[in-house]
């Protein structure tokens, strides 16, 4: 029986966590695939021959495109030709559209089959790409229930919903016990209730966010504060911020185990905003980002809420202090309601218990998305 040859992209963090259990049911599916591509640590540890992990990927915002435009676009060129000598029976792309969109319209040019999972969120911005999109992309595996219906009533194009990912991610770690032992700023085990910050996965957007946190910090004494570093980054670059903190410390790579030990949490927009939401950890979401491509988003942006819960939900279930609201004095206000709002933590767990349940209407996210794409590399 002939291998099947799957080439998969993920620009980000997340990306690569959905990847990764994507490649674990594409080879319960189909033992002899041979699967290569772009992403990293999960997918390559799922089985994935790993060109160009993402951590060399990861540019954000308006304005560092921009200045990162030609490492890009050499990024695009080198991509084209592995795909074109590894000559895939499908290609798998996640999410991240700024690349993944140019890679799926020059793919349609060379006749190679397209799966998208996981679409760009063109109901905020860019609708204009779905006709392009329509186009180039064989197969549309959306992970947002409001998706289909948007996709089907507005653009007359029949995609499918797969459920999200991350239900089946969060069940898998609630059904295990966390081995992760919070230290405070002095190696010792921290005895206080915990509140977890998730700056972000980017240098930028953590550069812009963590010091206003950690200011808020101050106020809660009898908190522990734990900044959740991502993978990607050393160590020292969080200590540059952190270092003066009392009651701050930092976990490497354990943002799951952080959050089943946490009270409340400071978040960053994105996935980061619903993964704490599952694990019904209260939240407060936090933007800031640069002026200029603030002052961009907001032109271009046309949807109500910045964090998927509220979107969702289609209304505020969590707070949100975007750019100039987040400071530290709106942040500290709104911490202590999650902290010391007793009706306000009952509301918040009842529209995270129908959070869930949405979300799981789907089924399980990656066997699902799975058996769309080898059924589309057999054809």
């Amino acid at each position: 029986m002939k291998a099947h040859r799957y080439y998969i992209i993920a620009g980000e963090a997340s990306g690569d966590l959905h990847g990764g259990n994507l490649i674990t049911a594409i080879k319960k599916l189909d033992s002899n695939a041979e699967i290569r591509g772009w992403g990293g640590d999960k997918m390559q540890a799922a089985g994935m021959e790993l060109i160009k992990h993402y951590r060399d990927l990861a540019f954000m915002g308006f304005i560092e495109v921009v200045k990162n435009l030609s490492t890009i676009l050499k990024n695009l060129k080198y991509c084209k030709k592995d795909i074109l000598a590894f000559k895939p029976d499908v290609l798998v792309l996640i999410d991240y559209p700024g690349f993944n969109l140019r890679i799926a319209k020059w793919a349609k040019q060379q006749n190679i089959k397209v799966v998208y999972y996981i679409s760009p969120q063109v109901w905020a911005w860019k609708e204009n790409r779905v006709k392009m999109m329509k186009q180039c992309i064989d197969e549309m595996l959306v992970i947002l229930p409001f998706e289909k219906d948007y996709f089907r009533n507005k653009w007359n194009w029949e995609v499918t919903y797969v459920g999200h990912p991350l239900i089946e991610e969060i069940a898998k770690k609630q059904n295990t016990s966390s081995d992760l032992i919070i230290k405070d700023n002095k190696g010792a085990p921290n005895k206080k209730p915990v509140v977890a910050l998730l700056p972000g996965s980017r240098k930028q957007e953590i550069e812009k966010k963590l010091p206003v946190m950690l200011e808020v910090s101050k106020t809660f004494p009898a908190y522990q504060f734990v900044v959740a570093q991502a993978p990607s980054l050393e160590t020292s670059f969080y200590e540059t911020f952190t270092s003066q903190y009392p009651n701050v410390s930092i976990v490497n790579n354990r943002t799951y185990d952080l959050l089943m030990q946490s009270t409340a949490a400071l978040v960053t927009s994105g996935t980061a905003t619903l993964e704490t939401a599952l694990f019904g950890v209260p939240e407060v979401v936090c933007y800031k980002g640069s002026e200029i491509s603030y002052q961009i988003a907001k032109r271009v942006i046309s949807i109500k809420y910045i964090s998927l819960v509220n979107l969702i939900m289609d209304k505020e279930v969590v707070k949100e202090l975007i750019q100039g609201d987040m400071n530290v004095g709106q942040l500290t206000k709104e911490l202590d309601e999650l902290l010391n709002n007793p009706g306000k933590q009952a509301q918040i767990q009842q529209d995270y218990k129908a959070l869930k349940e949405i979300l799981s209407s789907g089924g399980n996210a990656s066997e699902e998305a799975a058996r769309i794409i080898v059924a589309s590399g057999s054809q």
